[in-house]
């Protein structure tokens, strides 16, 4: 088990430091038996579980293959004032004229948010021209492989009242004042605290020690899918509805916390969602606030998954990632095979652990929730997330493999059987 993983790490790793032949190859799927165990409270180890481990097609490249053929993923975001977004936007186009982007580019009087898939070439020129502008000349930009092309259906480069989705929009918020955002740490430092963190929960309870509170700002299929250990599974399934810190509900991790001697740790996929948030908890008072920098993306290339407990949720088609998509360095032996046995995610409807992960919203019209099922459930299930949707009236087919349902008007207008699309194109489009 631990010298083929060590192998197939050693594979992947090749394929993501030399350039694809063939930008629209798919891995192949080998599956293996499964021996670890979630730390999720009620996760059970169901009979049909499986490990899939991708073994992309590795065949020598042709001599004289152009790096810049190579699809990527490419995400940034950056609060910046505009005077007038609406002529940023025109500028933007106009760039693009002519180049291969696919994504969700947006822009507002406080800065740009961006995700979006193209080759290399003109992914990287379009975040160098945006660089250019000094007042993006320190943006982190973050970059990562799309190893089947386009990771995005089309482009959306756009004016938005809120560079993420949230209810009533963002300009009413004070982003552009950065003592109003969470305090930024570096990946080595979050390290730090969380290793500090360990050592607190240890130590002596008394009022005077400071507390450090773990907090994820996403979504509950994300945390199924991954997440950092200690950290409280979000009761959300879109930002919108995130309300930590605003009510008295029990279940709220910020509820009756000290807001002098507690310090918020929080943390999301790419950093926009906490600085976001953090800036509705600093005017709810709550002093002591600190943001991942880069997220969890930029976390696990810098410092790997030490502390991290599973793949990593992207909203993209690719839809959840392993942390060696994202390390500068590679485990070996041993480690590699722990390492591997933490890739897990669990069955929303089951609750076995699987690392196949396959997303899908619920068939169920009036649910729709995007929840992470087994090949078993979805069958068994058609396709929704319980028992009860099954016995919806409102159905939609079940799809086969990795495609996604088109628009949920098509099927209440009662128009053919779709055809295989990208993923749901989610709300939460951020990281």
């Amino acid at each position: 088990m631990a010298s083929a993983v060590h192998h197939n790490c050693h594979r992947l790793h090749a394929l993501l430091l030399r350039p694809l032949h063939a930008p629209s190859r798919h891995p192949r799927l080998s599956f293996l038996p499964c021996s670890a165990r979630l730390a999720a409270p009620g996760c059970r180890l169901g009979t049909h579980a499986a490990v899939a481990l991708a073994e992309p097609d590795l065949e020598e490249e042709e001599e004289g293959d152009d790096d810049d053929a190579q699809f990527v993923v490419v995400t940034f975001y950056k609060f910046v004032p505009f005077e007038d977004p609406h002529a940023e936007v025109a500028s933007h186009l106009r760039f693009l004229q002519g180049r291969d982007i696919h994504g969700r580019i947006y822009l507002n009087e406080q800065g740009i948010n961006a995700q979006y898939s193209g080759p290399r070439k003109d992914a990287v020129a379009y975040a160098d021209w945006v660089k250019m502008d000094h007042r993006f000349c320190d943006m982190l930009v973050q970059t990562s492989p799309a190893l089947t092309g386009h990771a995005f259906p089309r482009l959306k480069l756009r004016y938005k009242p809120a560079l993420v989705q949230l209810e009533g929009g963002s300009l009413h918020l004070p982003l552009l004042d950065s003592s109003m955002r969470a305090k930024p740490l570096t990946p080595s430092k979050w390290k730090e605290r969380l290793e500090a963190r360990a050592c607190l929960d240890l130590s002596s309870s008394e009022t005077s020690v400071r507390k450090l509170l773990l907090l994820d700002v996403r979504n509950d299929y994300e945390w199924d899918v991954g997440h950092f250990e200690g950290a409280q599974r979000p009761n959300v399934d879109c930002f919108r509805s995130t309300s930590f810190g605003l009510s008295e509900d029990a279940s709220d991790p910020l509820n009756g916390i000290d807001k002098e001697k507690t310090d918020i740790l929080m943390y999301c996929t790419g950093g926009i969602r906490c600085d976001v948030y953090s800036t509705i908890l600093r005017k709810k008072g709550f002093r002591n606030l600190y943001t991942l920098e880069g997220g969890v993306s930029n976390y696990l290339r810098v410092e790997g998954p030490a502390g991290w407990v599973g793949n990593l949720f992207v909203f993209d088609g690719r839809l959840s990632l392993p942390p060696a998509t994202f390390r500068r360095s590679w485990p070996s032996g041993e480690e590699a095979a722990v390492e591997k046995e933490r890739w897990v995610g669990c069955c929303y409807a089951c609750r076995s652990k699987v690392v196949e992960l396959r997303h899908r919203n619920c068939a169920n019209i009036d649910c729709n929730r995007l929840f992470l099922c087994c090949r078993w459930c979805a069958k068994e299930l058609a396709g929704c997330c319980c028992s009860d949707c099954k016995a919806a009236p409102r159905l939609r087919p079940l799809l086969p493999g990795h495609q996604r349902y088109l628009k949920w008007h098509v099927y209440r207008d009662g128009l053919s059987t779709p055809v295989a699309t990208d993923s749901k194109d989610n709300p939460d489009c951020c990281c």
